[in-house]
């Protein structure tokens, strides 16, 4: 599969010759629809190194775009870190080649390419991406570009010629608004692969988030059985509702009881309750007394509860592990909540994996 790249130089966490952050960069070249982009990181000390770092989280953490890393690399754990913020690849051509062979050892050769396999389709920030891709596609690249197996003829539109969309969050099937397209929103959404709709009542096509900056990229677009109503599975960057709720869903009617052991919910619902914690103290909390002790004494409990496991595993009786994992986790937490760290951090590093 041929990406499309474009490349963005950091210069101590900013974009070097530009007034733009790196996210809004890296957010205009998506939008114009680059598959990545080519982070350069020549800093020659350790602020400015650990400044182009923090620039390639906030891109990881805001914007869901692929991107390859030209680093300064000297030891592995300069390898650990370009990784650890995101990258899918690192150029290995100034690489020291015991330093390149512990990297690929770690996390694989296939994680590793020259700047010449990158720069062959690294493409100045004006170009149109998607018209570019079409030029590639018509000479038999395969490039990243939707193709929709359903035409929006084959769909059953209202009299006004609308399609109903109901959005939801890629990750967690979370519903996130209702909207609608006609021909010209479908096509375009399909095109670009930004959530394009048509607005009733101002009578007239919009892009999600060409306001309020909190676009959608389509992940999956699904009819259902009859063909009259559309899924799209999206990632959405910040909130979808005008609100500035997450969701446009929030005004509660009835609710019955729900199975609450969704092991991701009770995850983030732990994870949250220990957040408040920290911001809102309260007296005689054990997270608390945690958290006022500080790090060392987090970490020496998360270690006590890891031999704990351990210990447990040795019995037969598999409720005392039950009992001594839970009490790990709820520890981890508390240091991933001490250090900034969420489940989505993790959950996304696994997956990578």
């Amino acid at each position: 599969m041929v990406k499309l790249y474009s490349k963005i130089v950091l210069d101590n966490g900013n974009v070097k010759g530009s007034d733009k952050s790196p996210v809004s960069q890296a957010m205009e070249l998506k939008n114009k629809g680059a598959d990545g982009v080519y982070l350069v990181d020549k800093s020659t000390s350790d602020a400015e190194h650990d400044a182009n770092i923090s620039a390639m989280i906030e891109i990881k953490n805001n914007l869901d775009i692929d991107f390859v890393v030209d680093g300064t690399v000297n030891r592995l754990e300069d390898i650990k870190k370009y990784f650890y913020a995101g990258a899918s690849l690192i150029v290995k051509d100034e690489i020291d080649s015991d330093v390149l062979e512990e990297g690929e050892k770690r996390f694989g050769v296939e994680r590793f390419v020259t700047a010449s396999d990158i720069l062959e389709y690294t493409y100045s920030d004006d170009t149109d991406f998607i018209a570019t891709k079409k030029e590639l596609k018509a000479e038999g690249k395969d490039v990243c570009i939707f193709e929709a197996e359903i035409s929006f003829d084959e769909l059953k539109t209202n009299d006004q010629g609308l399609v109903p969309v109901v959005v939801q969050d890629y990750k967690t099937d979370k519903v996130l608004m209702l909207a609608y397209m006609n021909k010209e929103a479908f096509e375009n959404t399909v095109e670009s692969g930004m959530m394009t709709y048509y607005s009733r009542s101002r009578d007239e096509q919009w892009v999600k988030g060409e306001t309020s900056g909190n676009f959608q990229y389509v992940k999956e677009l699904t009819a259902d059985c009859d063909k009259d109503t559309l899924l799209a599975k999206v990632y959405q960057v910040g909130v979808a509702c005008h609100t500035g709720a997450e969701s446009c869903f929030f005004n509660e009617v009835i609710k019955a009881d729900v199975d609450t052991t969704n092991p991701m919910k009770v995850f983030e619902d732990v994870y949250n309750i220990i957040l408040d914690r920290k911001e809102n103290p309260k007296e005689g909390s054990y997270t608390n007394y945690l958290f006022d002790k500080g790090i060392d004494k987090i970490l020496k409990k998360v270690g006590e509860e890891a031999t704990e496991i351990v210990i447990a595993a040795k019995n037969p009786d598999s409720q005392e592990m039950k009992y001594e994992i839970s009490d790990f986790l709820y520890h981890v937490m508390v240091l991933m909540a001490e250090r900034g760290v969420t489940w989505e951090d993790i959950t996304e590093e696994l997956s990578r994996r």
